[in-house]
């Protein structure tokens, strides 16, 4: 990584731990699934370092306790009649870990440093709607300073779109929305993320970071709204991807949430853990990816031939246990500013059977069958449940002729390969950043860097970029859904399942508030003795 990163026997840690009386303090521990990569909001990718980030950071929105968007560092705020400039105050208390204030200029110097190719932050493009961001960011204009963000002095920010955009105050909420902290990071360069010279500006503030075992913050004494206001006195997020022994150690006491859980174990959380298990529909896609960079998956007719033989119906129910619902669109059900139920495959209601002969007649076609079988890698990132649905699919494939051979690797690795094309079918994930179908659709469009599997198509670009500057939203809905069509009858990538979420919170955790996001900052949780 290029850091050296101190751990819990740091001078800082323990100091924060005497001073909050370790013996009496409100720690929740919590089950988070990967190792964070980084503390830095221009470094992450994943939810599990979503649920540090938002913890330790504040943009100038935030989320309440159903995840909606409210005022963060942000007072105030008014738009111009046009919709393309936001003025923002800041709050006078606003302040970093260290007491230094938080300016204008340090937002600046935040979307500056975000869009600049040097920072190869893989999410700049959820900003691109600032003026400027994408062809900075793309190298095609080099002076950071056309980017639309302007301090009109220390607490007054005003940001430029390139147009307006029915989710912004949603959109800011997002880590790339964040500030960093101008005044450290010209002192110490990449080093300030380090424990020891790290400041956040969030409710709480990291203390700890053992990469490849937790992060532990606690609370910021300097943070807006009062550190007092805060039940829990930190969370300590652990890095585990062993779901079963998490869970084990759930029961055990050992620890207080689970944000996944063994799926074989649905029925006994329902009998034996009552009101413990949290299990809401949220918007998020179970997928696999293809690499459409190589054969055989250059091939459309190979990519809807495995489309047709998931059998996506018996997934949740069956193979998991757990109920979720078979995707046979891209946008999960619910989103705002589309329809209801989006587009979807043409035979999403053919019986199954019929639709195991059309891909066997589809690979025929494409140069497989009994005598050149089909043999394919599926890889998937260290998980029970991803490899019972590896194991299922691959099963479903088997009577087409197709050998499947299966690859696990940990989630940073999982990653790290997609992002360089080091696969031909993957499993990925995607929750939503914001309530708006874009978000989903944005991952199929081209030169995306989460457009893992490299699927190209003008028309489908050109839809998006369309709907990017159409007002009417209605009209903007059915550009959209029209292109969710197009990637759907190309079988751009294969949706599984739209996701529940998989919370397993202790009796003793108060204030969890199911949302459509899947987000609960410690700020608005308690926890009784």
């Amino acid at each position: 990584m290029g850091f050296s990163f101190r751990t819990f026997t740091s001078a800082l840690a323990l100091s924060t731990l005497l001073a909050m009386g370790a013996a009496h303090a409100k720690e929740l521990v919590m089950y988070n699934g990967g190792d964070v990569t980084s503390l830095d909001p221009h470094k992450l990718s994943g939810d599990w370092e979503d649920r540090v980030e938002g913890d330790i950071f504040e943009g100038l929105f935030t989320e309440d306790a159903k995840a909606k968007p409210i005022p963060g560092v942000a007072e105030s705020y008014k738009t111009s009649e046009d919709g393309l400039t936001w003025t923002f105050k800041l709050r006078d208390d606003a302040a970093w870990s260290d007491g230094e204030p938080v300016t204008a200029e340090d937002f600046v110097f935040a979307f500056k440093r975000l869009m600049d190719p040097k920072t190869a932050a893989q999410y700049a493009y959820l900003q691109y709607p600032i003026k400027n961001a994408e062809k900075i960011n793309k190298g095609e204009i080099k002076d950071l300073d056309q980017l639309g963000v302007k301090a009109v002095d220390d607490k007054t920010l005003e940001i430029t779109l390139e147009h307006p955009i029915p989710y912004y105050p949603s959109l800011l909420t997002h880590y790339t929305a964040y500030p960093v902290p101008k005044h450290l990071i010209d002192k110490v360069g990449d080093a300030w993320v380090q424990i020891g010279n790290i400041v956040t500006d969030g409710p709480y503030k990291p203390v700890e970071w053992v990469p490849g075992s937790h992060v532990l913050t606690a609370k910021n004494e300097h943070w807006h709204g009062g550190k007092e206001k805060l039940d829990i006195d930190g969370v300590r997020f652990l890095s585990m991807e062993d779901v079963s022994a998490g869970f084990r150690r759930y029961q055990a006491g050992e620890i207080d949430l689970m944000t996944d859980y063994p799926k074989d174990q649905f029925k006994f959380i329902q009998e034996n853990l009552p009101g413990q298990g949290h299990f809401a529909p949220f918007a998020g896609l179970y997928y696999y990816v293809f690499n459409t960079s190589k054969p055989p998956f250059d091939d459309a007719k190979v990519r809807e031939a495995l489309s047709l033989a998931t059998y996506r119906e018996v997934i949740g129910p069956k193979v998991l246990g757990s109920g979720e619902p078979a995707a046979f669109g891209w946008v999960p059900p619910g989103m705002n500013n589309y329809p209801e139920e989006g587009a979807r495959f043409d035979w999403a209601k053919d019986p199954y059977p019929q639709r195991v002969e059309k891909a066997k007649e589809l690979l025929k076609q494409a140069g497989y069958g009994p005598d050149k079988p089909l043999d394919i890698t599926l890889s998937y990132n260290t998980s029970d449940n991803h490899k019972r649905i590896a194991v299922a699919i691959a099963a479903m494939w088997k009577p087409l002729g197709i050998n499947v051979s299966l690859v696990n690797t940990e989630v940073k690795v999982h990653y790290a390969n997609l992002r360089q094309g080091d696969f031909q079918v993957a499993r990925a994930g995607w929750l939503a950043d914001f309530n708006d179908p874009v978000n989903f659709l944005d991952l199929l469009k081209s030169g995306i860097e989460m457009n893992y599997g490299r699927w190209s198509n003008e028309e489908y670009n050109s839809l998006l970029d369309k709907a990017s500057t159409t007002q009417d939203l209605e009209k903007r809905a059915g550009i959209l859904e029209q292109a969710e069509k197009i990637a759907l009858d190309d079988d751009a990538a294969l949706p599984i399942y739209f996701y529940l979420s998989e919370n397993i919170v202790s009796p003793k955790i108060k204030g969890f508030e199911d949302n459509v996001f899947d987000k609960h900052r410690t700020r608005w949780l308690s926890m009784t003795e």
